[in-house]
């Protein structure tokens, strides 16, 4: 029998996987957001053509003009770069995708631990605290689903979990 705790890591899970598939979507066909976001003015351009599919990069935004801090150097250098920007886009797909199936969790969680620390070194230091924001809150959370087994609540992770090929490779689950 499943606990109020369980139910409460699987709307966790789904939810963060929401996240990264909302932002994977927002930068594929440019849904308005933060893929529109006009870096001088900071508003929401209503002509967006910086989508992936208009030609745009998913990563030159964020990492042209969104980093700071000590390490920014490095990030400005990946800005616009075509394989980054494919890592970037199939890993917020593939681990939107897993969160919210429920299935390849430990690995799609170990990968969003890994993508979020990347961004929150890129960000440093955090604007409204000295090291903490959303992207280790979000950190957090996914180790808490990692160590849960949320997949297997309000997901496929039963099924996942009992296919033979996970089952010899347990960090597939």
């Amino acid at each position: 029998m499943k606990s109020k705790q369980d139910y409460i890591w699987a709307l966790l899970r789904i939810s963060l996987g929401l996240i990264f598939l909302w932002a994977f979507f927002d930068k594929l066909i440019g849904l308005g957001f933060s893929t529109c976001l006009n870096a001088e003015t900071n508003a929401v351009d209503v002509m967006c053509d910086s989508s992936w599919l208009n030609g745009g990069s998913p990563t030159t935004g964020f990492l042209k003009f969104g980093t700071q801090g000590p390490f920014a150097f490095i990030f400005q250098a990946l800005a616009g770069n075509v394989l980054i920007d494919w890592l970037f886009m199939l890993g917020l797909l593939g681990i939107g995708f897993s969160l919210i199936l429920g299935i390849a969790v430990r690995l799609s969680g170990v990968f969003g631990i890994i993508l979020l620390g990347l961004m929150w070194l890129a960000g440093l230091p955090p604007e409204h605290h000295p090291f903490l924001d959303e992207h280790i809150i979000y950190s957090l959370v996914l180790l808490g689903v990692i160590y849960s087994n949320a997949g297997r609540v309000l997901g496929l992770g039963n099924w996942w979990g009992n296919l033979k090929f996970v089952k010899r490779n347990r960090w597939l689950e």
